[in-house]
């Protein structure tokens, strides 16, 4: 298996939350998987302009790293996010990349793959910003597995307990079993399949402008693009 994971923190592999992610990735990596971690460190990605390239020409035209992290994550069978929590929601790092992924979302253009979702905070509070980061991952085609939080404060000197290291090993070793095993979650799949209906509608409804999109979707479902 292997597993891109987009690490959205400011200081980069040197963060609490770089910490939190190598010891899912023992875990992963113990069942065989290998891992390469996308450092977002400030600049890597730009935050969205609007532009709509991405729905008419099927690629961003700003210059920076997010059309090769995309082509990383394809290329790939999972797809780990890992973020610190600021004021109730990720790194400003991670939702630049999250928000360029518009496209992606249009399409589900991640599908097939299975993820997982890493948090770390000072005060706590994680619970949350998991699950926004898993329902993104749904949105994108991804099957999330769960998630880990760590919250810092409530951590003796700040060091990670041997039960929260165990229960990121375990994450990463369920990661490469799901994939493994293709398991499915019947009210994952639910929620997957709606919105690829809404993102039919959508695009449908935009065909005259989002022309990139609007044949993807021809040619993977044929006539039933039109007949939304």
């Amino acid at each position: 298996m292997k597993i891109v994971c987009v690490l959205g923190s400011p200081h980069g592999l040197k963060g609490n939350t770089s910490r939190l992610l190598g010891h899912v990735l023992e875990g992963a990596e113990a069942l065989g998987a290998e891992a390469e971690i996308v450092s977002l460190e400030p600049g890597t990605v730009q935050p969205c302009d609007a532009c709509d390239a991405c729905h008419k020409i099927g690629r961003c035209k700003q210059k920076d790293a997010f059309e090769a992290i995309c082509e990383r994550i394809a290329a790939a069978d999972g797809l780990v996010l890992a973020s610190p929590n600021y004021i109730q929601s990720v790194s400003a790092q991670m939702k630049a990349f999250m928000d360029r992924c518009c496209g992606v979302v249009h399409r589900l253009g991640f599908e097939g793959k299975y993820g997982a979702s890493i948090v770390t905070s000072g005060g706590g509070g994680d619970d949350p910003i998991i699950d926004y980061m898993n329902r993104f991952l749904v949105i994108t085609g991804v099957r999330p597995v769960g998630g880990v939080h760590a919250t810092m404060g409530a951590l003796p000197e700040g060091q990670f307990t041997d039960g929260l290291i165990r229960s990121a090993r375990e994450l990463g070793e369920k990661l490469v079993k799901a994939w493994r095993g293709q398991r499915v979650d019947p009210e994952t799949e639910r929620e997957m399949e709606e919105f690829r209906q809404r993102m039919r509608q959508l695009v449908t409804f935009r065909r005259d402008e989002w022309l990139y999109e609007y044949a993807y979707w021809q040619e993977k479902e044929g006539e039933g693009c039109r007949q939304v």
